[in-house]
């Protein structure tokens, strides 16, 4: 009897729980799960719930008997409309955005992998000339902010017959007035989309190109396959993850873009929201949950496709470096190009946003056929008091003006809390999750960590937005740090278990073995060597903390950082604090990313043809 008491199955099962917790790793992912489940699915939680939710002052209000706190009325309204007026309502609200929104993101995703895999193929197996600075100019437009591209549109393209207002450069210029399908709507914000995120293209696609085992295609070659066929048949089916990667995180990051469809005018599911949110809160909230499905979908697919990738094995051939292809004349051709193409999307927007806060009407490029004499200012940087003619509103000169200091004070802030929370949770979870790699309940955490990397970014930001009003938080860089922890976790933790997945573990057992702690073991043995992953992993979620706007755009109001400030001058009609204040951040950036490469070794293209 009391042998079966020593030994119940109650006490064996506690042993069990006892041994698995003394373990730091097991410890430490149980809480990660915890706080990871609880800081994303209830945001969405809330989200779900809002739009259930009678909002008093709201036009869907008026429909709710009173007294009422629950009601349908937003998804009957949205999905099932019973009136001809509402069935126009939902095809503007809902309909028309959602295909929009999903047209948008199939051909930045076809955009994206066409030019940035092209590029990625032209530079890894070709001898194109130029290489290296081919390399270097091409990521400029991920690393600056996303609108870069759009206002960069619309100042080459606009014109006042066509978009109204003052005429771009090339109609100041020229005389050459584009139509307005090429100015505005579904055509620009897929190609300035699609040219933004190339370099995802090129950094997932190239380093394939670069790493592709040269038997592969040598068995071929010596097999007497055509080139063409070795492409298709040998190359292509190892290039397809990395494809199929892309189209994941384009598909996704599109979907949830806000500044590009703002600026050139397209209506999509995030633009929409924006409308929606003061009047119609309930059905605001419908468009947020159909983006976070959007987001579930894509992590499905994404489960799907990683967990069956194929291994390839040669059947001849020897191993030796990929044939690089030789274009001839093509090889200065092509450079010539994509030279012009990349100072389009690299350098062009620095020089115009430099010009831009120099003009007195900036936007206005007129003054090019007048001559540049006596129609250049300086007022918009160094003009030192509040005055309210001249353009100006009542606002400082950009270099005396306070709420731009404290507006970029606060981004660098946030963007360095962001970095070392995201950073330091990533790590554990790469950590924890790699010691780990057979648990079901690591590959759930993983998941958790890397689900918000694929909803739209607006759609997260509207879950915390709800999230943060009902805590009391709204408006604080609590709100703001915790959102873009959330967000940017997976930067941190797919690199460190990227990095963590190569360690031996031999080299931590023989520490263990010499009593050594967990925290110790951390610090003089495992960070240090996986330190260049894990410094990528704090400097990822800072560059693009710095440069965020969709994600933050909700939960503070229009002056408290850097990027909602550049948005409400806009609002304002001051363009040229907006680009100042872009050329502020492009320089920034660019300088940030210049010295962390300098410093750490650390570079975007190193290892695909930037080295």
């Amino acid at each position: 009897m009391d042998a079966a008491i020593r030994y119940s199955p109650w006490k064996a099962r506690f042993n069990r729980v006892r041994t698995w917790l003394s373990k730091p790793q097991n410890t430490i992912l149980l809480i990660l799960g915890i706080i990871l489940t609880l800081t994303t699915i209830l945001p969405m939680v809330t989200i779900v719930k809002d739009t259930v939710t009678v909002h008093p002052g709201t036009k869907d209000a008026r429909n709710i008997e009173d007294g009422q706190t629950l009601t349908t009325f937003n998804w009957t309204d949205m999905f099932a409309p019973k009136t001809s007026t509402a069935k126009k309502l939902a095809d503007k609200n809902l309909w028309t955005p959602l295909l929009n929104s999903v047209l948008l993101s199939v051909f930045a995703c076809i955009g994206a992998i066409f030019y940035g895999g092209i590029f990625a193929y032209l530079v890894t197996r070709t001898n194109l000339k130029l290489k290296k600075y081919l390399s270097a100019v091409f990521i400029f437009p991920y690393i600056m902010p996303q609108w870069t591209l759009a206002v960069i549109w619309k100042n080459l393209f606009d014109s006042n017959a066509v978009t109204g207002g003052a005429d771009g450069l090339l109609a100041s210029v020229f005389g050459i007035r584009m139509p307005l399908w090429w100015c505005t709507g579904l055509f620009p914000c897929a190609v300035v989309l699609a040219m933004h995120y190339a370099s995802f293209a090129y950094i997932l696609i190239g380093g394939i190109f670069r790493n592709m085992d040269a038997n592969l295609e040598e068995a071929a070659t010596i097999l007497n396959t055509p080139r063409w066929k070795t492409f298709l048949r040998v190359t292509m089916p190892l290039v397809k993850p990395a494809i199929l990667s892309t189209i994941l995180l384009v598909f996704s990051s599109a979907m949830g873009s806000y500044p590009i469809p703002h600026y050139l005018k397209l209506s999509t599911l995030s633009t929409k929201y924006i409308e929606l949110k003061v009047d119609r809160a309930g059905q605001a909230s419908i468009l947020a949950v159909i983006m976070m499905l959007f987001g579930f979908l894509i992590l499905i697919i994404n489960q799907k496709t990683t967990s069956g990738r194929k291994n390839f094995t040669t059947v001849t051939g020897k191993s030796g470096q990929s044939s690089v292809v030789d274009l001839r004349a093509g090889k200065h051709i092509l450079a010539v190009l994509f030279a012009i193409t990349t100072a389009f999307t690299g350098i062009l927007p620095i020089i115009l946003f430099a010009v831009e806060t120099f003009l007195p009407n900036p936007g206005d490029y007129s003054f090019i056929t007048g001559g540049i004499s006596g129609n250049m200012t300086a007022k918009w940087w160094v003009t030192s008091e509040n005055i309210t003619e001249n353009g100006m509103y009542g606002q400082k000169g950009m270099l005396y003006n306070e709420t731009i200091w404290r507006a970029f004070g606060n981004m660098l802030l946030v963007a360095l809390l962001c970095a070392l929370c995201a950073g330091i949770i990533g790590t554990l979870v790469g950590y924890c999750v790699s010691k780990n790699r057979r648990s079901k309940f690591a590959s759930y955490v993983n998941n958790m960590a890397f689900l918000p990397y694929l909803m739209p970014s607006l759609a997260v930001g509207v879950a915390f937005f709800i999230f943060g009003s009902r805590l009391g938080i709204y408006n604080t860089v609590l709100l703001l740090v915790l959102t873009g922890t959330i967000k940017y976790i997976p930067f941190a933790s797919r690199s460190a278990l990227n990095s963590m997945m190569q360690l031996s573990g031999e080299i931590e057992e023989a520490a263990i073995i010499q009593d050594i702690p967990w925290w110790k073991r951390m610090t003089r043995i495992i960070i240090p060597i996986q330190k260049s992953s894990i410094i990528s992993g704090f400097l990822l979620p800072f560059m693009t903390a710095l440069r965020e706007l969709t994600l933050f755009m909700l939960l503070c109001s229009q002056t408290k950082i850097i990027t909602t400030l550049l948005d409400y001058f806009d609002e304002m009609g001051l363009y040229a604090f907006s680009s100042g204040i872009n050329l502020m951040l492009i320089i920034v950036i660019l300088v940030l990313n210049a010295l962390v490469n300098k410093l750490t070794g650390a570079s975007i293209d190193s290892g695909i043809g930037g080295e």
